[in-house]
């Protein structure tokens, strides 16, 4: 499993106390793409952040794009950690191609350097509807990115921020305020 080569058969060739020799036999399933799905949260305390990774995979995220913002509590996550969940959680899911993880980023600066062909579809606690789907239903563009915020949500000034670009789409997540990593698998999950 390397999230490069597909899955092969193979059969024991050689083996010894410390190592196992394979004789590689024929492939079994192509590798895949990744999924064309942008995944940026705001990094959480180490336990939830370990489940926030591990259900962004299962969902279908392609990238992991840790992003800082004013509430974000952890300031510098560990990417090697993060690395590790995601190949972790790909290959307990049987999932061939390993999602990227990106370095964290700066709220501001991954809004300035954003591509205008990916809609930003932007997790709203405080969106004046429950309703998901007719803003969901609306959204045209193929190339899709999730925005979910960090413990306490963004602040005002982020989220009147998010609300002015062309490229965001606010969506609720339903009546209650969600934990950050149940919030993940919410709006994975729409």
């Amino acid at each position: 499993f390397n999230g490069r080569d597909g899955e092969w058969s193979a059969a024991i060739s050689a083996k010894s106390k410390r190592s196992v020799r394979l004789k590689v036999l024929a492939p079994q399933r192509p590798q895949p793409p990744l999924p064309d799905l942008i995944y940026c949260f705001a990094p959480l305390k180490q336990g939830r952040l370990d489940y926030l990774v591990q259900k962004a995979v299962e969902m279908g995220a392609g990238i992991l794009q840790p992003v800082i913002t004013q509430h974000t509590q952890v300031a510098k996550p560990s990417i090697d950690r993060l690395r590790a969940n995601v190949v972790e959680a790909a290959e307990q899911c049987g999932i061939l191609a390993v999602p990227e993880v990106r370095e964290a980023e700066k709220f501001e600066r991954l809004l300035t350097g954003w591509d205008k062909e990916r809609r930003l579809i932007f997790c709203d606690e405080d969106a004046s509807t429950n309703n998901p789907l007719p803003a969901l239903q609306a959204v045209e563009e193929k190339k899709l990115a999730l925005l979910v915020g960090p413990e306490g949500g963004f602040s005002d000034e982020e989220r009147k921020m998010l609300r002015a670009l062309p490229f965001v789409t606010a969506i609720p997540l339903g009546p209650r305020i969600l934990r950050a990593d149940t919030a993940a698998v919410a709006a994975l999950a729409a």
